[in-house]
């Protein structure tokens, strides 16, 4: 979440440990602890999975066994007959615009003809028992003709046509430079990324209670309240003054939380049987039904003198978008603006497709499109230095983005980017010491203790990766978020639709508020569809525009408070302070407390915070498209057990530009968090979808990094330039090192085994060694 900075911030701040909150100096820049922090370690944090509600009924859906079949019937007699059974419902039922999606609207909310990809909702149940209402969605009985699927993404250009919208999602040309240059030393390579679950650590739940009114209440782990509002209603045939979301915790979001596939059923049933309606998906439900990580295949060729700086990058980048849309159009362009890294590139020219095919919907996860391509042009810069004989860091350097530069998509850089400075910084990080200096800690090795390797096939490697993500929105979104700070008898109270994913924005929110008025006790009220909209919890959103709108309110408040003390003393509010909950002026003629000027006195504002707009990329791929960027820099070292193919990860040396850190607990926090993420994209996480059927949709088929796998992680470096059009001159903090980390990690396998290392997750055959 946030961030902030002034130059160097090590390793010591990843490791520090917030005090008793009373003796914590208060508002930006301390390490204010969670609010909410006792009551989730106490496990008496309410979810959505523990609501209840009198008269209670539980739902359960019915999804498809197949990738791709043409539904010949329905029949749901058996169902509806069982007892305790209160409703059954298909696409028949839905009353309202009968498709829905995050980025576009092309999803049905039940399948009725046509079957796209395994586990799509077909029908929904509600009973008065659990077990009750599974039974009976396993009692719906559809006749399928099964289809031959289209699973490789190559092949959806040429298919048949698998949606009535086609196969091709959005195709990006980005041409930039000069066509006919070419450079003295070549090098190419094709990568393939696999599919990554976001895995939530709670899966979805929810409760759905119909209202007096004929609309109703929808208690979610939503994390865009307002646009799963829109949408709901649209689908019930409701206005969306009808329909209420209430956000309940959120354990944990590293995408869109919830699958709306999941949301709408339940108020359905709700709305049919008038009685409060309660789903808690099993872990294989969520599997199936969420968005993913884009399956990604990538073809490179980059052209350099012969000192190694480029001359022209050349790319191919085809994301799989799986059955439907989503958000696949904004990880396509993230992935061609992009593809060529944080590097000075003259020339450019990228061909960037999103396809459908019967496989799992891919959707938003952290870094989506930047991860992929950043794996691939940090091969590339790998490639360069070997055939160039240089340090794969010097040549990175040679090529580093500065403030200034221009990118591929012709936007100018105005953003701080330090992007040298940052890869400086963990090169001259001393490197950990060898396994052999340190003999009691041989059970490190890859394979762990009592592993099957052998001390003597194990070699280490040192590699580098340097990311870049934009933050907010891109190409023409509207980013904007409205806030609410009340202050009565010395309380403050915020109202903010900025939904608390774990990045830590309630806390930013009471620093902000404690910042700017003085006032020690800040609250911040649940979030629900009755407050103004702020916008989805992703990208760094919350900390630049729902921070932002935080931030005005509380300066009107604090206006509201100063301009009677200012008028009686014959001066303006500047140049009046408040600091530790005291009020004096610059003369110190004045000198009372927030408290007392307080006492009696009901102040509140409300703000917007819109940043400066963005535009669409054109038909070249060129466009002022992003508000802001930040960058990441990561060593990584690895031991490779080269029979095994084992990998352990040693170590992971982080700097990163982070704008101010605003809380930096929270922010170590999340760069670890981030880190440790993409060790899983880099080693172990990739869901198998043969055929387009989810293999093993579980935590014990589908491979998690767990504590054992989490490396050492050494922030060395967090560089504090504040962006100056963002409030508090803060960027983002957690998708940034997911993006870079497995780039790091993989260069750093190529180093220890001179294998090339061109598919992540990295299989052990990839990096076996064979004697010569």
């Amino acid at each position: 979440m946030s961030n902030e900075a002034a130059t160097a911030t090590t390793a010591p701040l990843a490791a520090e440990a917030a005090p008793d909150e009373e003796a914590l100096p208060h508002g930006l820049g301390a390490s204010l602890p969670h609010a909410d922090a006792r009551a989730k370690t106490e496990g008496t944090f309410p979810y959505a999975a523990d609501l209840w509600a009198e008269g209670l009924l539980w739902a359960a859906v019915l999804r498809s066994p197949h990738a791709h079949a043409r539904i010949v019937s329905i029949d749901t007699t058996h169902a509806r007959e069982m007892p305790g059974v209160r409703a059954v419902i298909t696409h028949e039922d839905v009353p309202g615009t009968p498709r829905h999606g995050r980025g576009t609207p092309d999803r049905p909310v039940f399948a009725s003809e046509v079957v796209r990809h395994h586990g799509e909702p077909i029908a929904a149940v509600a009973a008065d028992h659990p077990d009750t209402a599974r039974m009976a969605a396993a009692a719906v009985i559809v006749e399928y003709e099964v289809l031959e699927p289209v699973t490789d993404p190559e092949l959806s250009f040429e298919a048949e046509p698998l949606h009535p919208d086609g196969n091709l999602i959005r195709h990006i040309p980005l041409h930039h430079g000069d066509p006919d240059a070419v450079g003295e030393v070549v090098v190419e390579g094709q990568y393939r990324i696999g599919r990554q679950d976001p895995a939530p650590i709670g899966a979805e739940a929810g409760l759905a209670v119909p209202r007096p009114d004929g609309g109703v209440e929808l208690y979610l782990a939503s994390t865009d309240p307002h646009a799963d509002r829109n949408t709901a209603a649209a689908c019930y045939g409701l206005s969306p003054e009808l329909v209420k979301i209430v956000v309940t915790g959120v354990p944990g979001a590293t995408a869109d939380r919830e699958d709306q596939g999941f949301q709408l059923p339940l108020g359905l049933l709700a709305l049919k049987t008038g009685c409060p309606v309660k789903l808690t998906a099993t872990r294989e439900e969520s599997f199936l039904g969420h968005a993913h990580r884009h399956p990604t295949l990538l073809r490179y060729r980059h052209h350099a003198d012969a000192e190694g700086r480029l001359v022209k990058v050349e790319a191919q980048i085809l994301l799989d978008g799986g059955a439907y849309a989503d958000t696949s159009a904004d990880a396509l362009a993230a992935a061609v603006s992009f593809a060529c890294g944080p590097y000075v590139v003259p020339n450019a020219f990228i061909e960037g497709w999103a396809v459908r095919t019967n496989n799992p919907t891919s959707g938003h996860v952290r870094g989506e499109g930047a991860m992929q391509v950043c794996a691939a042009y940090e091969a590339q810069m790998d490639k360069l230095a070997k055939k160039l004989g240089l340090d794969p860091a010097e040549v990175r350097l040679r090529n580093a983005l500065a403030t200034g530069d221009v990118l591929p998509i012709g936007q100018t850089v105005t953003c701080p980017a330090p992007v040298a400075e940052l890869l400086q910084a963990v090169r001259d990080f001393p490197l950990p010491a060898l396994p052999k200096d340190t003999p009691e800690d041989d059970w490190l090795l890859p394979g762990g203790p009592e592993g099957a390797g052998e001390p003597g096939a194990v070699r280490r490697g040192v590699g580098y990766g340097l990311g870049m993500v934009h933050m907010l929105g891109a190409e023409g979104a509207d980013e904007v978020s409205t806030a609410t700070v009340r202050v009565h008898d010395g309380i403050a109270t915020v109202l903010c639709a900025a939904v608390e994913t774990g990045q830590g924005f309630t806390t930013l929110a009471r620093q902000i508020v404690q910042e700017t008025l003085g006032i020690d006790e800040v609250h911040v009220a649940p979030v629900d569809t009755d407050q103004p909209p702020a916008g989805a919890g992703c990208r760094g959103r919350h900390t630049w525009v729902s921070g932002g709108a935080v931030e005005r309110a509380a300066k009107m408040v604090r206006t509201q408070l100063l301009q009677p003390l200012a008028h009686k003393f014959g001066m303006s509010t500047e140049l009046l302070q408040i600091t530790d909950g005291k009020i004096t002026s610059y003369d110190g003629v004045l000198s009372t407390t927030v408290a007392e000027t307080m006492e009696g006195k009901e102040l509140w504002a409300t703000a917007q915070c819109r940043p400066h707009p963005t535009e669409p990329l054109d038909a070249a791929g060129q466009g002022d498209a992003f508000v802001g960027l930040a960058f990441c820099a990561i060593r990584a070292v690895v031991d490779v057990d080269v029979e095994l193919g084992a990998v352990r990860v040693v170590e992971l040396a982080v700097a990163q530009d982070v704008g101010r850190v605003l809380n930096p607990a929270q922010l170590a926090a999340r760069i670890e968090a981030g880190v440790t993420q993409g060790v899983g994209i880099a080693l172990t996480e990739n869901l198998r979808t043969p055929r387009g059927l989810v293999r093993h949709p579980d935590l014990t088929g589908y491979a998690l990094p767990t504590a054992l796998d989490a490396p050492d992680i050494r922030i060395v470096k967090l560089v504090e330039e504040r962006d100056v059009v963002a409030p508090f001159g803060a960027k983002s903090a957690s998708a940034v090192p997911v993006v870079t980390s497995p780039a790091a990690i993989a260069s750093a396998v190529r180093a220890a085994t001179g294998r090339p290392v061109n598919r992540l997750p990295i299989r052990p055959q990839a990096a076996v060694v064979t004697p010569q």
